[in-house]
């Protein structure tokens, strides 16, 4: 397949990450409960320019890397390198087995906070250029220690910038300055690679959100970054479904014993469909017709926790975290209250939170409507969704 013209993007995670302490690869520690390499891959995947995600990790990681980015639409995992310089250079290689590219962007894992501003930069700096990067201007006074650990001169910082990643290039340019590269010497970045090479690297504005986690005392200001950021978003879903004899009853992700089921494409699961259209409307991500089409013959007769599982993948990959959701069935039969807390537990555990997080009503129309003669089971829903940064 040729595609020499899609942007990908490379998340380089095979580091042993030993500053960081600990037995864990800072790559794999919770950063606000989410793995710090699953933040990075997240921002790729939910931004419109880049067509695909490639990760490079060690290959001893590989079972841990594959659990931790789940089903994530990531290409299949490269095996990393002993230097970083190794580990691009496997996952430019990879690149081009699978068909090439026209640009990629190249980041450190360990920068898990990246603003899709950032990457929309530097996307409009290719269009004119080479190779771009995100960078700060210095703001500190700097100054050279003395032979005996004293102040010395000061270094003039009006030239200085602090470069970030992910780094972004032409994907021919890129490729070109990693062959070019002496394999005795190590580069500390890419586009030092491609500056020896002859090409002009632009800089464009970077961010302070993309500080990189090196040691420890990182994660805390990482989560304190993301507190900063932090923004609610709230989704609201309704379904309903009629009530015909010899289907089987599923409601909340349970089976009932009823004297009729609900009738549906699917198996028609009226609290967990309007579940899943309440988490992703918290996240823009469209309705549950677009993802799972009721004309699509796959998904005849298929589960509902498939789809309420769907969303909530999509609100993980939005950088986003379930904080609640609440539950409104509407019906004169079953009884509810008999099954409440069953619904609850199954729902947590699809959505993986606590069930104090998952609430459920249950109510009547007083005998009037549809819902009131018994023709059917309606169902609404509320979700609340928390997006760490952007």
């Amino acid at each position: 397949m040729d595609n020499s013209n899609r942007t990908v993007a490379l998340v380089v995670a095979a580091g042993k990450g030993e500053r960081a302490g600990g037995a864990t690869p800072k790559q794999f520690v919770p950063l606000a409960g989410k793995p710090v390499v699953a933040h990075s891959v997240d921002r790729f995947i939910a931004h419109a320019g880049i067509d695909a995600v490639f990760v490079v990790t060690a290959t001893e990681r590989f079972g841990e890397m594959a659990q931790t980015l789940g089903t994530r639409a990531v290409k299949p995992l490269v095996a990393g390198g002993a230097s970083r310089r190794e580990s691009v250079a496997a996952g430019l290689a990879a690149i081009a087995a699978d068909g090439g590219a026209a640009r990629v962007l190249i980041h450190d894992a360990a920068r898990p906070l990246l603003p899709h501003v950032v990457i929309d930069r530097l996307l409009f700096a290719l269009r004119s250029g080479e190779a771009a990067i995100p960078a700060l201007r210095v703001a500190d006074t700097l100054a050279r220690a003395n032979e005996t650990g004293d102040l010395g001169p000061i270094v003039p910082r009006d030239e200085l910038v602090r470069v970030q990643t992910p780094q972004a290039f032409h994907f021919a340019a890129i490729e070109a300055a990693h062959t070019a590269w002496p394999d005795d010497a190590e580069a500390t970045d890419d586009a030092q690679m491609a500056r020896a090479a002859g090409y002009d690297v632009a800089i464009v504005f970077g961010d302070p959100m993309l500080e990189k986690i090196t040691t420890a005392e990182d994660f805390s200001g990482a989560e304190a970054r993301l507190a900063t950021q932090a923004s609610f978003r709230t989704g609201m879903g309704y379904d309903v479904h009629r009530l015909v004899a010899g289907e089987e009853l599923w409601l909340g992700g349970i089976k009932i014993a009823h004297d009729r089921g609900l009738s549906g494409h699917s198996d028609a699961d009226v609290a967990l469909h309007a579940l899943t259209d309440a988490l992703l409307g918290a996240v823009a991500a469209g309705d549950i017709g677009q993802h799972f089409p009721p004309s699509d013959p796959q998904w005849r007769g298929a589960s509902s926790d498939r789809f309420l599982v769907h969303a909530a993948g999509l609100v993980a990959c939005a950088g986003g975290t379930i904080e609640h959701v609440d539950l409104t069935i509407i019906c004169e039969a079953p009884k509810i209250g008999p099954h409440r807390d069953a619904m609850r537990a199954r729902i947590a555990s699809l959505l993986q939170v606590d069930p104090a997080r998952v609430s459920i009503k249950a109510t009547t129309t007083e005998r009037l409507g549809f819902t009131g003669r018994g023709e059917g089971i309606a169902a609404q829903a509320v979700a609340t969704v928390k997006l760490l940064g952007e």
